[in-house]
């Protein structure tokens, strides 16, 4: 398919998805009374206050973190020419969760004001981030670096994360636990104005770079001896690309808690529509985390409401986006298993 127009064609449906989006949830708003609101905005009526405050900072997020997870994805599965790369099995948003666990128990322990957490909980999520990158290399160290040893390296220290995360659940108080299982399960409920505003700051400068060295993830992918041959600094680029892709995952992670599987499931799709080349790939997998994590946040805020027994229920989008990203895993591994077969 031709790139320009599946560029078009993805940015239309982000566009639609938000404004469908946007008008649908738990609350029915009349599509003659959200065209009216959406256009004159007021602060006197309900239904304005649904629409504008609680649904429109909610789909940025989704669109935003959505965007960033999948980008990150699809760098990672072209740094490590591996498909099962992302933030999730490397164990990059386990550390960014522990590191926000901590931040979110100690911010409720003291009763905070509302600034420590726009600033702490992203730097918080950050040094995990960065604390468990700087272990997954030692790990692959051990390992004469091969991506097998990072795979398996993330994966481990996932593990060992979500322990930790569960002994300080154990140990911190009720209302503690209540308010970070709600954020560790993936929940767009919870999103700040104020850090959202700063995570943007981040997030798609983070991904403008990651679009720029494209070029640079196109010639890594054809083997490292190749890519020296050819003038790359693979070892150096490798290590700039994982910082930027750990902080756009911190604050991804900061705003929303752990959504799996985005930046797993997008970059596949995306490379079946636009082929291998990283720079299309890269903002078409942006554009189609942002549209996936959009349906993916209505589905979960309506799925429940919308029954008898789930009334006033909403889903964190986490499930939503665990449920389908471990079928197409499974999916792939029962490919990858025939393949071998045949």
């Amino acid at each position: 398919m031709n790139k320009l127009l599946l560029f078009f064609i993805l940015l239309g449906l982000l566009v639609l998805t938000f404004f469908i989006s946007l008008a649908i949830g738990s609350g029915n708003v009349p599509w003659s009374d959200f065209w009216r609101i959406l256009f004159n905005p007021d602060n006197t009526d309900p239904l304005s206050t649904i629409i504008w405050q609680i649904r429109f900072p909610r789909l940025i997020a989704a669109l935003l973190i959505g965007a960033g997870l999948a980008a990150v994805g699809c760098a990672f599965q072209g740094i490590l020419r591996n498909p099962l790369a992302e933030p999730y099995t490397l164990g990059i948003s386990g550390g960014a969760a522990l590191g926000g666990t901590v931040a979110i128990i100690f911010i409720s322990k003291f009763n905070l004001p509302g600034w420590v957490t726009t600033i702490g909980l992203p730097l918080a999520a950050l040094v995990g981030a960065l604390l468990s990158l700087f272990l997954v290399y030692l790990i692959a160290s051990r390992l004469y670096f091969s991506v097998t040893g990072l795979i398996l390296g993330g994966v481990l220290l996932s593990f060992i994360f979500s322990s930790l995360v569960l002994l300080i659940m154990t140990l911190a108080q009720p209302d503690e636990v209540k308010s970070t299982l709600l954020w560790m399960a993936g929940n767009l409920s919870m999103v700040q104005p104020d850090l959202l505003k700063i995570s943007s700051v981040f997030i798609i400068p983070g991904i403008i770079i990651l679009f720029i060295f494209g070029r640079d993830l196109d010639v890594i992918t054809l083997g490292d001896e190749k890519a020296q041959h050819l003038g790359i600094k693979i070892i150096q680029i490798r290590q700039f690309l994982f910082v930027i892709s750990s902080l756009i995952v911190a604050f991804c992670v900061a705003n929303a808690g752990m959504i799996a599987f985005v930046g797993l499931l997008i970059p596949h799709l995306m490379r079946i529509l636009m082929g291998p080349k990283h720079q299309p790939l890269i903002w078409g997998s942006a554009l189609a985390g942002g549209i996936f994590l959009m349906l993916a946040d209505t589905v979960a805020r309506t799925v429940l409401t919308r029954t008898s027994f789930g009334q006033g229920v909403e889903l964190p989008v986490g499930v939503i986006t665990g449920i389908l990203g471990g079928i197409f895993f499974l999916a792939f591994l029962l490919r990858r298993k025939n393949n071998v077969i045949n």
